[in-house]
Order: C-alpha cells, then structure tokens, then sequence
C-alpha cells in the first residue's frame, strides 16, 4: 500500500489533476451558491453581504501572499535566487482562495460550511502542487516523504572492463557486440568515505546497458550533484537523466556514460559549500577522493579526465564550476546549471569566519571565476545553462562562461526559453548538453547545432 502510495506522479497524471478541480469545483460551488442565495439574510448578513466580504478577504491575501512571496523572493532573496513569477502567481491565487474559503466557514451555515472548511486543506494542497510544479523538483509522493527511491546496486553484476570503446563499436559495427540489456538500470550505494570521514546519504548510480555486459567497456563517468535542499536522488527523479541515457544508448550501441549523483550536503537542509570545513565535515574531500576512487574500484570506467565529467543544478552548479577547475586530472568537462557566481551559506563574514577558518584568501579562491584564473590555461571543456526567467543565473553564466573561454576553455553557453531556477531548465538542457559533452569526451559524433533545439538560445559569450 505504502509502496503503491510512494509511486503517485505529482508534476502529472490524475492526482494533481484530482485535487486542481476539486478546489476549482469547491470554489465555484461556494461562489454560485451565495449568489444564489443573495437575498437571503442568515443571522445579521444577506447572501450578497457575505459574498462581498468573502470577496474582499480573498483579495486581500491574494495581494499580501503576492507582496510576501515577491519580498522573500526577489528583495530580500531569502533562499539565495528569485523564486520566479509562477511561483509568486500560484502562491496569491491560493492564498485567495483560502482566504475565500475561511471566510466561507465563518460565515455560512450548514453544508456551505461544510464545503468551505473541506476546501480549506484541498486548497493549501493544490497551492503546494502547483509551486512544486513550477521548480519540478518532486516528482512523486515518495520523494516528498523521503522514502528510498531505488534498490541498492549489487556489486557482484557489475563486470571488470575488458575493453575500450572502440573495441566495443568496432565489435557492433561487425554485429558481434556482447549481448546487452536494451536499457541501463538506476540504483543506489552508500558510498564509503574512507578518506573524508563525510557524513553523505547514498548515492544514486545509472549504468548504461554496455556497462551491465558480461564483458563492458571502459565508459565515461558524469559526476552530477543536486540541488540544495535536495537529495541526490533529485538529479534522477527531477531530471529524467536514466531515460536521456537509455535513449542515447539506443542509437549508440548500448553506450552511454555511467551517471553518479552523490551526496555533496549530508542532509537537505545543510549546504556544505562543497568544501572541506569544521561545519559539515570534508565535503571536498569526499567527491573528489572517495567518490572516485570507489567509481575507479568497482565501475567499468575510463580513468582519466578527458572520459569525466562534473555538473550539476543550482548548488550543484556552484560546486561544479568550484571543484571543476580546481581538479583538472580528474574533471575533463563541466555541466553547471543555473550555478551562482560564488559560493553562499549566510553572510560573506560569517561564512569566511565558519567555513574557512577565517581566512578570506581561502574563501576568494573557491570563487568559480577565481579558481578558473588561477588555473589557467586550461584544456577542459564546459556546457553552461540558465534558465531565461532566472536573470541573475543568466548573469552568471555570462560572467563565469567568459571567464572559463578566456583561461582557453571550449565553452558552449545555452539559455533555456520558458524556464527559470528550476528543474525544467535541466530537462531542457540535458539532451544537448549530453550529447555535447559525450563528443567531447569521443563517445558519438552526432551533435545537434543548438539552432535547431526550439527551446534553446546560443549565447555567445
């Protein structure tokens, strides 16, 4: 039952849809039935002087939700970027239709109450759905609740590499390629943090169909890390990442990078900077050491930086254009989505002071544009993305793709049409970026011109 309850689809399918036109229908029961009854006193309002005040009550907290949402948004940036005008529109209509509904239950009798004080949960659930919709962050009910949403990655299927992958084209190109599953699979693993002693959750891992051979190739490896709140399981479920992959793997015999999203935080509510420090332990340490080195023992991959690949969302980006310069034998290439231009947890001061022992120059070397300077010239290649609603995003890639060309990156920077600080924006990247990165990295040749992706802008920096 619980498991049943876990797989409910959230972004679509009957259960949004469900509980959209039951608040739409309880709304317009509650409108169109004190109209009906406008006339009619009950206690010391008529029908029409209760609609008038449930009117009012709900224009009024469509306007204060509007100022809120658009003060913690986009004036005080409490979480660090703006929360985007879709976000702001759904939060005041359901605040409206809350407030519609209060009133509703403090004023009407029998089974308009009733309705009213039904509606008043139905609405704040349809509000939640409709924001978590905008950002597309969980996808399903089990997500929400924090439930694993994979089963653990049995190491004893995963074969040595016996091969590289031009041995593997050649042998498919002769009809004799090993037999292969059509599609990859999704798992997880608690990756152990010998090294870094790191408190992480598990970490989620796709395996491409070459790699589940008795006899796999060396394949390439993408590093890709969440969002922050988030989990790693987020760049799965909220990405669609498995199912880019599988397609790749379909047109490229079986071959597709191994995808391995660990956990850079520790916990949904912790933001590790993505370096090592006395407030959450070795973060640093822990995916450029123990992740590694347990993707080289037990992972039929390629081991040197032109075959690796380091992304990311949100803070996931950040950490990307952070660890990505400053390891340049181990990330040949670079993913980051809407990544910000430095790394941010509370104020410059007091993050200097916790974070890096108080020393700024620590601080001002972990800044994307300063860690790139400082390691040029370069040979690394970066795919770079922002949403077009999510100008400061849009800003800092500029600022950082530039930075990144400069010190003699191959950089291709994209804008997604429609989407801002979101999950969105990365399901519209993935398929370029993928196949962009995968060249680089001498897997297929089949790039596409971003010209000819409708919901992607060239920028050209």
């Amino acid at each position: 039952m619980l498991h049943d309850i876990a797989k409910i689809r959230l972004l679509s399918g009957w259960f949004p849809n469900t509980v959209l036109w039951i608040t739409v229908a309880g709304f317009a029961i509650l409108c169109i039935s004190q109209i009906l009854y406008c006339g009619r006193r009950h206690g010391r309002f008529t029908g029409l002087q209760r609609l008038l005040m449930e009117i009012v009550a709900s224009a009024a907290s469509a306007g204060i939700g509007w100022t809120a949402t658009w003060l913690i948004s986009d004036v005080y940036v409490l979480f660090g970027v703006s929360l985007g005008w879709d976000v702001i529109r759904n939060v005041a209509v359901g605040f409206a239709i809350l407030a519609f509904a209060i009133a509703s239950c403090i004023l009407s009798r029998n089974w308009r109450r009733t309705l009213a004080c039904i509606l008043i949960p139905i609405a704040l659930l349809n509000t939640a759905i409709r924001v978590n919709a905008a950002y597309g962050e969980y996808t399903i009910v089990g997500s929400v609740l924090g439930l694993p949403t994979y089963s653990e990655l049995q190491l004893s299927r995963v074969h040595k590499a016996t091969m590289s992958m031009a041995q593997w084209e050649a042998l498919a190109a002769a009809g004799k390629a090993p037999q292969h599953r059509d599609t990859g699979s999704d798992s997880s693993f608690a990756i152990p943090a010998t090294v870094s002693h790191f408190r992480s959750r598990e970490a989620d891992i796709y395996l491409p169909p070459a790699a589940l051979a008795a006899t796999p190739p060396r394949l390439p490896v993408m590093i890709m890390l969440g969002g922050q709140p988030g989990s790693p399981d987020r760049m799965f479920t909220a990405s669609g990442i498995s199912h880019v992959m599988n397609e790749y793997a379909q047109s490229h015999d079986g071959l597709a990078p191994i995808v391995v999203s660990p956990d850079q935080n520790g916990s949904a509510v912790h933001n590790t900077l993505c370096v090592d420090s006395p407030v959450y332990g070795n973060a640093a340490t822990f995916l450029t050491k123990d992740v590694t080195s347990w993707i080289k023992k037990h992972l039929p991959v390629e081991t040197t930086a032109k075959y690796w690949t380091i992304g990311g969302f949100s803070q996931g980006g950040t950490c990307t254009t952070q660890l990505g310069p400053r390891n340049p034998k181990l990330y040949g290439h670079m993913f980051p989505v809407d990544g910000e231009m430095q790394p941010t947890n509370g104020s410059e001061s007091s993050m200097i002071r916790r974070f890096y022992g108080g020393s700024r120059a620590a601080y001002e070397a972990q800044i994307p544009v300063n860690a790139i300077a400082q390691h040029a010239p370069s040979t690394q290649t970066m795919f770079t993305v922002a949403g077009e609603q999510d100008l400061e995003s849009v800003n800092n890639m500029k600022v950082i793709g530039a930075a990144a060309q400069k010190a003699g990156m191959k950089v291709q920077a994209v804008i997604t049409k429609g989407s801002g600080h979101d999950w969105h924006t990365v399901k519209s990247a993935l398929v370029p970026g993928i196949y962009w990165i995968c060249a680089q990295m001498g897997l297929g040749t089949d790039t596409k011109p971003i010209s000819e992706y409708p919901n992607l802008v060239d920028v050209k920096l």
